[in-house]
Order: structure tokens, then sequence, then C-alpha cells
């Protein structure tokens, strides 16, 4: 939604994966007879390009799983920053950051299980498959795995707290709820905290669907009738 604004950049998961060659080969990079100082510029100076699409804003949607290899590849490139955030705004420029998340963590998790397994990770807006990674599997209910998936989550806000805490940013901070209930007033105040023009967010509507289900209802259902009688 972001992107189709036209003025607040191309945010993609650009550096998804902890690896400099997965990094490379997604924004095209090949470096030859370089230092890593000078192959991580090049890396950064093509993610700029990537993220900004036609407008002067770079965007960049950043999961926590590999947000800390990141931090590490920013200080190599500024060994003369002391912070995170420093680190951050001399590779991209003033930064705005975006809290998105999930309360609801069971629900989160479900979401997150049942794409594991079905290979399926989003929808279209018309309910068309949109990102699939592997081939259809039906999904089978595991009170277990759906309990550490809300442990892992619980654990990637917990961290990404500690990190706004210590580097003093106070995000803007947006639930998926909020979000998925009233998306067109979200991307507005979105466009508001950037100090964008919020009626570039005008008549545009989400590309993605929601993916609960019956299944997701019922697995919510058993998982909190099974912890319940413990």
């Amino acid at each position: 939604m972001l992107a189709a604004t036209g003025v607040a950049g191309d945010p993609e998961s650009l550096f998804y994966r902890p690896a400099l060659d997965d990094w490379m080969t997604r924004l095209d990079v090949h470096p030859q007879g370089t230092t890593e100082r000078e192959r991580l510029d090049l890396i950064m100076q093509a993610a700029i390009r990537r993220g900004r699409g036609e407008t002067p804003v770079f965007g960049l949607r950043q999961q926590r799983p590999s947000f800390d290899f990141l931090c590490r590849q920013l200080a190599i490139l500024h060994p003369g920053a002391t912070t995170d955030l420093d680190r951050i705004e001399r590779t991209f420029g003033p930064t705005r950051f975006i809290h998105l998340t999930r309360p609801d963590k069971l629900d989160q998790a479900v979401s997150y299980l049942k794409a594991q397994q079905t290979g399926l990770w989003h929808v279209a807006a018309d309910g068309s498959e949109w990102e699939r990674t592997a081939p259809p599997r039906a999904p089978v209910y595991d009170a277990a795995r759906i309990s550490d998936c809300v442990d892992m989550l619980d654990g990637y806000d917990r961290g990404w707290n500690a990190w706004f805490h210590r580097e003093g940013i106070e995000p803007v901070r947006i639930t998926y709820d909020e979000l998925s209930d009233a998306p067109g007033a979200t991307l507005r105040l979105v466009l508001e905290r950037l100090g964008l023009d919020p009626r570039a967010a005008d008549g545009i509507e989400p590309e993605v669907g929601r993916m609960a289900d019956a299944t997701s209802r019922d697995w919510i259902d058993r998982f909190r009738a099974g912890t319940a009688q413990r």
C-alpha cells in the first residue's frame, strides 16, 4: 500500500535472510575484488535504489530474525558510529520506524504454522494465491508447535521493544487488527507520520486478503480448550 501511493518508496524485505550472498542475489550486486566494507557499501546503495522506487523516500520491511545480522553489517560499514540508530541513519538517512505487530499471538501463531505447513503465505484480495513457497499440503493440528510459535512471536516483540528502548526510539505503532480493519485510515496515519501528503492514500486498497478460515478458528478453539484443562 505504501508503494502504491507513489510517494513513500517501495518497501520490500531486502534483507530477509541473514546472508550477504542472498542480499547480493536479491539486489543483483556482483562485486569483484572489493573489501568487505566496499561490498557492503555496494549492497546498501543497491538496496536504497530498490527501496526508493521512483520516489525520494527509501522504504524497507525488516523482520526481527535477521535484524541483528543487518546491524552487525552496518557496524562493519560504519566503524566510527556507536549506536545502531546512528549506523542506520548514516546508511539510509533520517529514519522513521513503524512497528507493525499482532497483539493476539495465538491467532498469529496459528496463521504462521498453517503457512509453514501448507506452503501458502499470502492470498490476493480476491482469494487467489499470492505467495506460495511449497507444493500444497493439508495442515495438521499440532498444539506443541502452536505453543512454540506463540513463544517465538512473543520473543520477536520483546526483542523489538528492547531495541527501541535501548536506542531511544518511539516508533509509529500499528497493530494487525488496526491495519486489517481500517487499511485506508492506517495508511493515511503512516503518511502523516512520515511528513507526506495523506491524500496519497485516497482510493488505495490492500492487494492481499485475510487467510483465517474455519480451520484457523478450530485450531484456536482446540488450543484454548487444551490450555484451560491443564
